[in-house]
Formats: C-alpha cells, sequence, structure tokens
C-alpha cells in the first residue's frame, strides 16, 4: 500500500511556467499535468534507494515505469453507498498475513455508459493514525490484468469525502509492491472488485531500463 500526494507547490509552479509561456492553460491541460506529476513521484519513488520496493538487480537498471496514455474517460464520478455497522475481517494477502479492514462503502460509476462498481476499504490499524485517518483503500482488477498490467490486479488510493460522491482516477492506478519483488505481503483483489472491462489507465506491467 502506498499513499501518494501530489507537492503542492511542485504543482502551482508547474501552472506558472505554463500559464506564462503558452497562455492561459486549459482544464485538459491541467489534468494532464496533474497526472504527469504523479506519475514523476511515482517513477521518484521507485527510483529512491530508500524506498524502492524494486530488486536489487532491477533497482540498478531501473529507469521509469511503464504508464497507459492518459484517458480523462477514466477519471469517474462516482456515489458512495456507504457500509453501516461493517464488521472488520482479515484481509487475504499474497502471503499468510491476514492484515484487519472493514468495508466502508460500494462505489457506484460508469465507464462508456456501463455501470460499475467497487467496494472501497479501511485499514482499521491505519484509521487510528493521524496521518492515515481519511485513508480508504481500493484494490481493483480487470481485463488487463495478467497481460497489459500486473495479473495480481492494481490499487487505488482515495481519501475520505464529506459527501457520498467521489473522484476515481483510474490514471493513477499502481501496482502493489508485489509485482516488482516476492518479498513483499500484498493484499489480494476481493473477487467482487475484478471488473468486467480493459482498464487501459494507470500503470502498466515492467518497467523502462536504463
Amino acid at each position: 500500500m502506498i499513499y501518494f500526494k501530489m507537492k503542492n507547490l511542485l504543482f502551482i509552479t508547474l501552472i506558472f511556467i505554463f500559464n506564462f509561456s503558452f497562455g492561459q492553460p486549459s482544464d485538459e491541460d491541467l489534468y494532464t499535468l496533474e497526472i504527469k506529476i504523479f506519475q514523476e513521484e511515482l517513477n521518484t519513488h521507485y527510483a529512491n534507494a530508500d524506498e524502492s520496493p524494486l530488486t536489487k538487480e532491477n533497482f540498478r537498471v531501473f529507469k521509469a515505469l511503464n504508464f497507459f496514455p492518459i484517458n480523462p474517460k477514466y477519471k469517474v464520478r462516482a456515489k458512495l453507498e456507504k457500509a453501516h455497522h461493517a464488521v472488520p475481517f482479515g484481509m487475504p494477502t499474497t502471503t499468510d498475513r491476514k492484515p484487519e479492514y472493514r468495508v466502508y462503502g460500494v462505489l457506484h460509476f460508469t465507464i462508456d455508459s456501463v455501470q460499475h462498481e467497487l467496494t472501497v476499504y479501511q485499514n482499521t490499524a491505519l484509521i487510528k493514525k493521524e496521518k492515515y485517518k481519511d485513508f480508504l483503500f481500493l484494490p481493483f482488477g480487470d481485463l488487463s490484468n495478467g497481460k497489459k498490467s500486473y495479473g495480481g490486479g492494481r490499487y487505488l488510493d482515495l481519501t475520505k469525502s464529506d459527501s457520498d460522491v467521489y473522484i476515481v482516477d483510474f490514471n493513477k492506478a499502481y501496482h502493489p509492491y508485489c509485482a516488482y519483488n516476492h518479498k513483499y505481503s500484498c493484499p489480494m483483489i476481493p473477487q467482487e472488485n475484478i471488473l468486467k472491462i480493459w482498464v487501459n489507465a494507470g500503470v502498466q506491467s515492467g518497467f523502462q531500463k536504463k
């Protein structure tokens, strides 16, 4: 599990440069910039020897992750059907470890006019920490798994909202550490969160080498 936050100062600086170099940026330009920053932060994380989940062998040759082309159609508005009195459970992982989660609710959304839903979770240990008390975990699978993305699925990070409307942006989907190093223990994708569509957005399989 990784929780990425966009660096506001970097974002504002880049907007400033863009604005004065090319005129007023469009909403599409700003969105592309936002995703590019997310991708750069993810690459920086993987290129940092103190943080990278890569094996020593792969770290030595790592240049950048592979990403699907940025596609705004995979940024969707979802309505949350919040769970009430959800019972904590041990979420299966790629090892014997079973971290405790609870269902926070079900997100309902459409892609290409087709209705979908995904269950979103809270880690019961993390919500006791101030930094992560509003953190929501959204693991999902789709038809790209095992072909263009990791066979074990991908993750998204969300933050609790005061409303029942959430923005789910699959362009920010990332792989669990297990996609790069088997020493990690990663939550497995619940069966109900496997979408029957291709989600050609976010991180792809493999990485670019130096």
